[in-house]
């Protein structure tokens, strides 16, 4: 590579400035950034789970290093959900 440093810094393409510098074009996924999955919740028809799992939505707007949080958060609700259906049911006085 004799020197080659490719070519002059006028003809490269210059990276976009100011507002909306960076958001993708239309028909453009974003380059980084959290992006929707778009997977679709149907309700179970218990409240206590349905609001558990709608939790996970949140996941949709965090950056990947906070997922963990947020399932983590669902997995504990879940699990106490479940848990309580072990417990016997006693009439209160």
């Amino acid at each position: 590579m004799d020197g080659e440093a490719g070519p002059p810094e006028e003809e490269r393409p210059q990276k976009e400035a100011g507002p909306g510098a960076g958001s993708p074009r239309a028909g453009e996924e974003p380059e980084d950034g959290p992006r929707p999955l778009g997977v679709g919740l149907r309700p179970t028809g218990h409240a206590s789970l349905d609001e558990r799992l709608r939790r996970l939505e949140d996941a949709d707007h965090l950056a990947v290093s906070a997922h963990q949080e947020v399932y983590e958060d669902v997995h504990r609700g879940l699990r106490e959900t479940l848990a309580a259906l072990d417990r016997p049911h006693t009439p209160r006085s």
